[in-house]
């Protein structure tokens, strides 16, 4: 039977709410958009520090930028309390857990590669920094698997000694709300995951549409013309 991992986000949440006590929570952060309803969910009850270690995301400017809208947000929507872990900018690790798999479209293996290169050095983070859990952001987007990010979430958490946080905050219209929460904000809001390999997908789309609406907007040549 297939888990409903945002009920079990729902129970787990429950219990820290009876405990009384506010664990410390390392959430690993994709980017603004995904990270701002995520904040609302767990914020309230937990002492969060995101974790910014994307080293798919290409070229660096495009990095950096979505670093500084995640510290932008999180000073405009009263997060000033909330820190960024940063680790430098070293695509290198991506690069090698895609190798071989560079032409996979959008969403197979090379993702599940990715999610696990993040989620894995997120566990070790978490114990390295004493956290008591680990998550992502990454499963509110209906773009993402989140059935492997919280198989791959348990599995690497077990590895490390750090439980991984099960969500979904897709859930309960979470998604919208993080729309939502963009436009208030006017946070950028990326057309590709990150990756080079994505962008150049959005690319081909893009020129594949925009040759569909040059032939749609080209005269009929085969139709007779009046004199």
């Amino acid at each position: 039977m297939r888990e409903n991992y945002g009920l079990i986000f729902e129970r787990t949440r429950e219990t820290v709410r009876q405990s009384g006590i506010r664990p410390r929570l390392l959430l690993h952060a994709c980017c603004a958009p995904c990270s701002s309803h995520t904040l609302e969910e767990v914020a309230r009850d937990f002492d969060v520090t995101l974790f910014f270690f994307n080293p798919n995301i290409a070229p660096e400017e495009e990095f950096r930028f979505r670093e500084r809208e995640l510290a932008r947000f999180l000073g405009e929507a009263g997060y000033d309390g909330i820190e960024i872990d940063v680790p430098a900018y070293d695509p290198a690790p991506f690069y090698e857990i895609a190798r071989g798999l560079e032409h996979l479209p959008e969403g197979g293996a090379r993702c599940y590669k990715c999610y696990e290169l993040r989620l894995r050095e997120t566990a070790k983070a978490a114990r390295a920094g004493g956290f008591d859990w680990f998550t992502t952001t990454l499963s509110i987007s209906p773009y993402k698997n989140a059935a492997w990010l919280n198989e791959i979430g348990i599995r690497v958490g077990e590895e490390a000694g750090v439980p991984y946080l099960c969500s979904d905050f897709k859930k309960k219209n979470g998604y919208r709300r993080s729309i939502e929460l963009s436009k208030e904000f006017g946070l950028y809001r990326q057309d590709y995951c990150g990756c080079a390999f994505s962008r150049a997908e959005r690319d081909e789309k893009r020129r594949r549409m925009q040759k569909e609406q040059n032939e749609q907007d080209e005269p009929d040549k085969t139709e007779e013309q009046t004199p």
